[in-house]
């Protein structure tokens, strides 16, 4: 009776060091997602391979935003890079990340919580081309975007709808918004729809109510698997028609502690009648969407 039960302890204490080893050595969570049943499937299925993926990796960059494209064949793009206080995070996420050049890069608009660390990654990177739309910021980090620009010898192209980026043959990436012009700068942020095969990511920027009801209007197909929330989660943003016209299955929220009370319960709560499931950067950190075209890999670093 005595050896049964030490037996059995020592059966528990082995399972309990497992259990730590692996919560060490992994560091993240890792979800894979069919995308046309919504299940979870365990690590023994087949997962989706490091080729032919294109990666989305929403990056914690606390109350800002910014998002690392990878696609299949290896081409970068850069949407946003956080406010000034992230500038060296952002030149060690991409040294993290195995970025060596910078195909594209796109500043959705001149807040300094979305376009602050860009400055120091055109200092360090090599850049193929750069997007901006059409409004200007009276502020020291947009001017100090602007002389980085100069110093490399890049012209900024216009970023608005209509655009087709010529980024991977096997990724389709178009250009939604801004439709028209506004003098709200947030009504001005650059919309992208990234498509890859049968999944999709719709990344809003900052883009509000006004932006959105131009976006409507415009007639184009604006449905997407993923939507990053507009503006943080603000209830200027993500209304009840635009969310029922992108129905996504996954939301992101590009948030970390802020004054502004985002994201807003109000949106919270849109999103789960919406049966969106939620990831945050500042309760989940650095969010990852892996897609082979069918199905998606999400990680998250905590």
């Amino acid at each position: 009776m005595i050896r049964r039960n030490w037996l059995r302890t020592q059966r528990v204490l082995l399972w309990i060091c497992l259990v730590v080893l692996c919560t060490l050595f992994s560091g993240c969570s890792l979800e894979l997602v069919d995308i046309s049943t919504q299940e979870s499937k365990d690590s023994s299925s087949s997962s989706i391979t490091s080729q032919n993926r294109l990666r989305v990796i929403f990056l914690d960059v606390g109350q800002g935003a910014s998002q690392l494209l990878i696609s299949p064949s290896g081409s970068t793009m850069l949407i946003d890079a956080g406010n000034n206080d992230r500038e060296q995070q952002m030149v060690d996420y991409l040294r993290q990340y195995g970025v060596d050049h910078l195909d594209v890069i796109l500043g959705t608009h001149p807040d300094a919580d979305h376009i602050g660390g860009l400055d120091v990654v055109i200092d360090h990177y090599e850049v193929g081309a750069i997007y901006m739309p059409k409004i200007q910021a009276n502020t020291k980090t947009f001017e100090s975007l602007l002389e980085s620009i100069r110093d490399k010898g890049l012209k900024v192209k216009t970023a608005q709808a209509g655009l087709q980026l010529e980024w991977d043959d096997q990724v389709q990436v178009e250009m939604i918004a801004p439709v028209e012009y506004s003098e709200d700068s947030n009504n001005m942020s650059a919309v992208l729809k990234v498509t890859y095969g049968e999944t999709s990511f719709l990344l809003t920027g900052d883009a509000e109510r006004e932006s959105e009801k131009a976006m409507l209007a415009s007639g184009k197909d604006l449905s997407a698997d993923v939507l990053l929330v507009g503006h943080h989660g603000s209830k200027s943003s993500t209304s009840l028609t635009f969310l029922q016209q992108v129905a996504p299955k996954f939301a992101v929220i590009q948030v970390g502690e802020n004054s502004y009370g985002h994201p807003k319960q109000e949106i919270l709560n849109r999103l789960s009648k919406n049966g969106t499931q939620v990831y945050r950067n500042d309760l989940q950190g650095t969010i990852e969407f892996a897609s082979d075209g069918q199905h998606y890999e999400i990680t998250t670093e905590r």
